[in-house]
């Protein structure tokens, strides 16, 4: 990892006296507006955090984790921010655990939170913004792994996610062979790498079947809120409406599910439904839902053993790339399209 920049750093670079850089750090006297400028300016452009300084000069070996997390009333990351505790604590490692509740402001300050506090090293599902900032951790070499999503362009980081081009391309074509051609997707953000990812997965089994996209019955919706009941009402309000439809935005199943019931449309005989995840109530609701299962065991060992090996340095600094294989599940939610 490379050395944490000191105070004396900061002064030399600043061109200004230990003490000085210390009164601006700690306000504890006068500086003079241009001088504080200068202090400021180097402590940004050398990344310095006074703990991880400290850390540093006293050879402390770290072990904390930062785990920065999307949403935890998502079901899919509170069971991934479970497991991956458990992988930390199981090499003794302890977890710091924020949510970014998918605002890239408060994801800005939870970074600056996670440097503050002089992790060894951080596992996030980026919301797609913030580039710059976790820029600057790699910059640092700080170990950086991505989990679920990743940032495209942002090539120096490890990224463990599920296969979601094929866990899409699989699902669509599950329906696709039993008859549908209307088959609508209810995707994650197109800013971030699972809903693009997803969205090619479905457009490569429409294509590989000769079938041809149509744009009204791809519907990207984001992780928060109820934007899902809305789609899906639009896409049955068609003149040509679904016969099936891929909720391949995990916190939007719930919503998908609760808008078909009160509009007693009913599964499958109207409607063929696959969800992204596999949650431990979907094959006891009835009919029991047709699911793609993400192996979350998976990717939290994975986050977790990518990240403690950096921190040891024991990998060579190529960046990593994990993809673990989803289970494709078929249950009672799928039949063929009903005619007439």
């Amino acid at each position: 990892m490379k050395k944490a920049a000191t105070i004396r750093d900061v002064a030399a670079r600043a061109g200004v006296s230990v003490s000085v850089v210390s009164r601006v750090l700690n306000d504890t006297g006068p500086v003079a507006p241009a001088k504080r400028a200068q202090v400021l300016e180097a402590i940004e452009e050398l990344g310095y955090r006074p703990k991880a300084a400290a850390r540093q000069l006293s050879q402390e070996r770290p072990d904390t984790i930062g785990l920065l997390l999307a949403d935890l009333a998502n079901p899919f990351f509170a069971r991934l921010a479970d497991r991956v505790v458990a992988e930390a604590r199981s090499r003794e490692l302890q977890v710091v655990l924020m949510t970014t509740q998918e605002d890239p402001h408060l994801e800005e300050q939870a970074l600056r939170t996670l440097l503050d506090r002089s992790v060894g090293g951080v596992i996030g599902t980026p919301t797609g913004h913030n580039v710059e900032h976790w820029e600057k951790l790699a910059k640092l070499e700080m170990p950086v792994v991505f989990v679920d999503r990743a940032i495209e362009g942002l090539d120096q980081v490890d990224v463990v996610s599920i296969e979601n081009v094929e866990s899409a391309a699989t699902a669509t074509g599950h329906l696709l062979d039993r008859g549908h051609r209307r088959i609508g997707l209810v995707p994650g953000p197109l800013d971030t790498t699972t809903g693009i990812e997803r969205v090619r997965g479905y457009e490569r089994a429409l294509a590989e079947r000769g079938v041809a996209r149509d744009d009204r019955l791809v519907r990207p919706v984001p992780f928060r809120g109820e934007s899902g009941a809305d789609v899906m009402a639009q896409m049955l309000a068609l003149d040509e409406p679904p016969t099936a439809v891929v909720v391949a935005n995990t916190a939007q199943v719930r919503v998908v599910l609760r808008m078909l019931a009160q509009g007693r449309v009913s599964i499958p005989d109207d409607l063929s439904l696959v969800v992204f995840d596999d949650n431990p109530w979907t094959d006891l609701i009835q009919p029991p839902l047709t699911a793609v299962r993400q192996p979350i065991d998976m990717l939290a060992l994975h986050s977790v053993d990518l990240v403690h090996a950096r921190m040891r340095q024991k990998l060579p600094p190529s960046p990593r790339r994990v993809r673990v294989a989803a289970e494709f599940l078929e249950r009672s939610s799928t039949a063929e399209p009903r005619t007439g």
